[in-house]
């Protein structure tokens, strides 16, 4: 039986009682992942110095959304509309990034996944978008996750253009922060009609390395451009695993 590519996705935390809690990840991840041919395994946030041994059980990495990130890990104080933070979860995450970066191993990176991955790389955060950028649209919407909300613009000739084969796209939206400062390895490849970054790719990068801002894994099973995005991600994997 041929071996599916190890795709590890970072997790969140969940609380729903004191005899039930500990890391989450929405199932869409692990559902889309599966789907594509990838085997996909769910990496706790336990200790920082576990990150590289993680990282080399893998032949992918997906960072996934959750909490924001903490603002002391870009040099700054938090914003009176900080959402909850979890500084471990941020700093086992900020050294996945290093380790999987050093394997050149392919990386997509979704909602605070682009946030997280622009800070690895020098960047900074808008922490709160309603508070922060004047005639700003709805970013977190209220109807169900899976459904398109707003537009994004895609740049010519960038990845994400070759991937989903349009120069504007719809996405649905599940965020309040985003990129500010664009870290400079990154490439601004689609934003939002309020300017807000949607997209980046690295500019230098030997393999797969895209950070996403709306959610496609939950519009994948009903939107096959989205779901081109896993496609190509694990295709990337697939030929890291037979290297």
């Amino acid at each position: 039986m041929t071996k599916r590519p190890v795709i590890g996705i970072t997790s969140a935390y969940v609380f729903h009682n004191k005899f039930m809690e500990g890391v989450y990840t929405h199932h869409d991840y692990h559902k889309t992942i599966a789907k594509n041919g990838g085997l996909p395994i769910i990496l706790p946030f336990v200790q920082e110095e576990l990150a590289e041994e993680m990282v080399e059980q893998c032949d992918a990495i997906l960072l996934s959304g959750g909490e924001d990130v903490d603002p002391s890990m870009y040099n700054q104080d938090p914003h009176q509309k900080l959402g909850a933070t979890i500084p471990l979860r941020d700093k086992v995450e900020l050294n996945i990034v290093k380790a999987a970066m050093k394997r050149n191993l392919p990386i997509f990176a979704i909602c605070r996944g682009i946030q997280l991955v622009n800070v690895a790389l020098g960047g900074t955060l808008i922490q709160d978008i309603p508070s922060v950028v004047k005639d700003s649209i709805k970013h977190s919407q209220t109807v169900d996750r899976s459904w398109d909300t707003h537009w994004v613009t895609v740049e010519q000739n960038s990845r994400l253009a070759n991937i989903v084969g349009e120069a504007a796209v719809r996405v649905n939206s599940l965020h309040h922060q985003a990129i500010d400062r664009v870290a400079d390895d990154l490439a601004v490849v689609a934003q939002s009609a309020d300017g807000i970054i949607e997209a980046v790719e690295h500019k230098n990068y030997q393999n797969f390395f895209l950070g996403i801002q709306w959610h496609p894994e939950s519009m994948a099973a009903t939107d096959e451009k989205m779901n081109r995005l896993f496609a190509e991600f694990v295709k990337s994997a697939k030929k890291q695993f037979v290297q």
